[in-house]
């Protein structure tokens, strides 16, 4: 379902743009998915709107051998700075796959009266994926900008965006959102 339209309280949620994550081999360029998050970012800025940058710094406990523990660099969890991060931006460290789970986004979300949530960012089946259907569970209106995500699997991605997504919300390109922000 294209892009109806944008809430007057929308806030978009980046996932996962971080040094670590970016530097993995991902289906699509990171480089471009990079780009069109941080034009998402600079857009909802300009207008008033809430911006929240997650990063991952951790994993669900269980089994050994379906974390993929390893060890990571030091600079993991830094968020890129192509994402420009300002003061006014919320930043949500998560330890599981999806944002709202023991973080306080929901809350800050209430907070600020927001009722759409944009997301974008890697991983678009496990980060991205999670945040969204959490998202909906909570009742937020949910837009997933296909372009400006990507995952580490081509077939994963593409999973999400045509069987999952559409069940939680609305899935648009990153032109047409920049289009609807420069007409409200």
């Amino acid at each position: 379902m294209p892009l109806t339209q944008l809430d007057p309280k929308s806030a978009l949620i980046v996932i996962d743009l971080q040094k670590g994550v970016v530097a993995l081999p991902t289906a699509h360029p990171s480089a471009e998915i990079t780009a069109k998050s941080s034009a998402l970012a600079r857009a909802f800025r300009a207008h008033g709107l809430p911006v929240i940058l997650v990063n991952v710094a951790g994993g669900a406990p269980g089994r050994a051998d379906v974390t993929h523990a390893f060890n990571r660099p030091a600079d993991w969890t830094e968020l890129i700075s192509e994402l420009e991060q300002q003061p006014g931006d919320h930043v949500v460290t998560k330890h599981r796959w999806g944002a709202f789970h023991e973080t306080p986004l929901h809350q800050y979300l209430q907070a600020q009266g927001v009722t759409q949530v944009v997301l974008c960012g890697i991983a678009t089946s496990i980060g991205v994926e999670s945040t969204a259907r959490n998202a909906h569970e909570h009742g937020y209106h949910v837009v997933l900008v296909e372009d400006a995500m990507t995952d580490l699997d081509a077939e994963a991605h593409a999973n999400s965006v045509k069987k999952i997504f559409p069940r939680l919300g609305e899935v648009c390109q990153a032109a047409e959102l920049l289009a609807e922000l420069r007409a409200a």
